[in-house]
This record gives C-alpha cells, sequence and structure tokens, in this order.
C-alpha cells in the first residue's frame, strides 16, 4: 500500500519521494525541531532512514507517514502521521498507530501542524483504526496544542530513551 494522497485548504499530504532528502535533512538537523523528538540534530542519512521508514511502514502496517507541502508552491514544509516503532512503551499506555507530526521552523505558529493532522486523523478515522495514540515530551508545549486540538486525553507518562514523555490517547 502506497501513502494516499490528502489535501487541505493549504496542504497536501503525499508520499515521500527521493526529491524530499534535501529539506527533510535540512529540517531534521535543526536543533529547534530535534528538541523535543530525541534531542539532537539528525544526520541526512538519519532523515533519509526516516523517509524511508514513513514509506515502509504504509506497506508492512497499512498506516505510515506523509510528505506534508504547500499546496501552491509543493514546498515542504514537514512531516506528519502514524507508526508502529516497536520501541517497548507499555502496551496499557499506548492504543492504535502512534501519531506524530514535525515542521520546518518557518512552519511554526501558522496553524498548518492542526490543519495537517486534521487531516491525516479523517483519514484514519475513515478506516480499520478506530484509536490513535500519541507521545509527546512534557515541555513541547505547541505539539500538545495540536494534539488536544484533535480530541486527545493524556493517559500517563513514561520513559522513552531515559526521558520523561506524556502519554495521549484518541478514540474508542
Amino acid at each position: 500500500m502506497k501513502a494516499p494522497t490528502l489535501e487541505t485548504a493549504r496542504l497536501i499530504l503525499r508520499g515521500a519521494e527521493p526529491r524530499d532528502i534535501d529539506a527533510a535533512a535540512t529540517m531534521w538537523g535543526s536543533e529547534a525541531v530535534t528538541r523535543f523528538i530525541g534531542g539532537k540534530p539528525r544526520s541526512r542519512q538519519d532523515a533519509w532512514f526516516a523517509l524511508l521508514r514513513g514509506v515502509g511502514l504504509w506497506e508492512m502496517k497499512g498506516f505510515g507517514y506523509w510528505v506534508v507541502a504547500d499546496k501552491q508552491t509543493d514546498a515542504y514544509l514537514g512531516e506528519a502521521g502514524f507508526a508502529d516503532f516497536e520501541r517497548g512503551l507499555p502496551k496499557e499506555l499506548i492504543h492504535g498507530p502512534e501519531a506524530g507530526w514535525a515542521f520546518t521552523p518557518a512552519s511554526w505558529g501558522k496553524g498548518l501542524a492542526t490543519e495537517a493532522v486534521r487531516a491525516m486523523h479523517a483519514w484514519l478515522d475513515a478506516s480499520e483504526f478506530r484509536s490513535s495514540c500519541c507521545v509527546i515530551e512534557p515541555d513541547n508545549s505547541g505539539s500538545q496544542r495540536v494534539a488536544e486540538k484533535l480530541g486527545y486525553q493524556r493517559t500517563g507518562e513514561t520513559l522513552l530513551a531515559g526521558n520523561v514523555v506524556n502519554t495521549y490517547r484518541r478514540g474508542a
């Protein structure tokens, strides 16, 4: 299965393509972006692996990640989607696919993350998956606001790679 293309008023959510690597590497190499996602900038190779993982999830799980692009210019704005990372988080806190999103700093504060995450959840709600979860570091207030706008409820906290993270659930 390939990522379906989703459209919103300002965005296109599409499957990753090789041409996305330069913009993805720039985004994932930013300390501002990775501050709450692993805590350190990623290499170009890690950005490439993330794009490949997002594509591969569609084949393996029936969900995955989209590249989020500006509808008018096709400029890369970030990535958003669903995953099963098999990272050993407590099963009682993880329900359904794990939602995640990351956007370029130039995209922040414009409602683009909420718009993209709303579109991917509309897709999820129409699929066989009835619930989802997300994991957000306690100081990441921006992602917490996006999650709450989409109906996520905090379910607890746990450790991920030695850091405390909050867990959230949406749906049945």
